[in-house]
C-alpha cells in the first residue's frame, strides 16, 4: 500500500473513522491514526445518531420521548467523537470531528458522508455498543463493506 511506489497503489489521503464509544471503535480508531501516521493522511472521526424506528419502545431505562433520546444520542455521539478527536491531534494528526444526526440509515449516513468528503478509506470496527446505545452505530460493517465507494477495513 506504499503510496508512492508501485503503480496501481492506493492513495490515502483522507480516512473516515466511525465511532461509538465502544471497544471495538477505539481499536478501529487505533488503527486508522497508525494508518493516517504512516501515510500522512486526515482523517475524519464521526458518530452517527439513529432515528429510532416508529415502534421503538426503548430498552429499559431508555427515555420515553424522543426529544430526551436525541439529547442523549447526541451527547454520547459528542463524547466518542471528543475523545477519538483528542486522541489523534495528541498523536500530531489533521483530524476533525462530526456527529451526524439523527438518521434513518447508519448505513447510508456513513457512505453518502465519506462519498461527500471523498474519502479513500474508511475504518471501522466490526461490532459496536449493544442496547440503547447500539442505535448510535450498531453493527453497520457488512453494509458499509457492501455499499461504499471506496476501501473499508474492518477491524476486530
Amino acid at each position: 500500500m506504499e503510496a508512492s511506489s508501485a503503480k496501481n497503489a492506493v492513495q490515502v489521503g483522507l480516512i473516515l473513522v466511525p465511532v461509538d464509544g465502544s471497544e471495538s471503535a477505539e481499536r478501529s480508531a487505533g488503527v486508522a491514526f497508525q494508518l493516517a501516521l504512516r501515510y500522512k493522511a486526515k482523517v475524519i472521526v464521526i458518530s452517527v445518531v439513529a432515528a429510532p424506528g416508529f415502534s421503538f419502545s426503548g430498552p429499559a431505562g431508555a427515555p420515553a420521548d424522543l426529544t430526551e433520546y436525541y439529547k442523549l444520542g447526541m451527547s454520547e455521539a459528542g463524547r466518542a467523537v471528543e475523545s477519538a478527536v483528542r486522541h489523534a491531534k495528541e498523536l500530531g494528526l489533521d483530524v476533525r470531528g462530526e456527529v451526524l444526526e439523527p438518521v434513518s440509515s447508519t448505513v447510508g449516513a456513513i457512505i453518502e458522508f465519506a462519498e461527500k468528503e471523498k474519502v479513500d478509506l474508511i475504518v471501522m470496527g466490526t461490532r459496536g455498543l449493544g442496547g440503547f446505545k447500539k442505535l448510535l452505530l450498531g453493527s453497520v460493517s457488512t453494509g458499509v463493506v457492501s455499499h461504499a465507494h471506496c476501501a473499508v477495513l474492518i477491524v476486530r
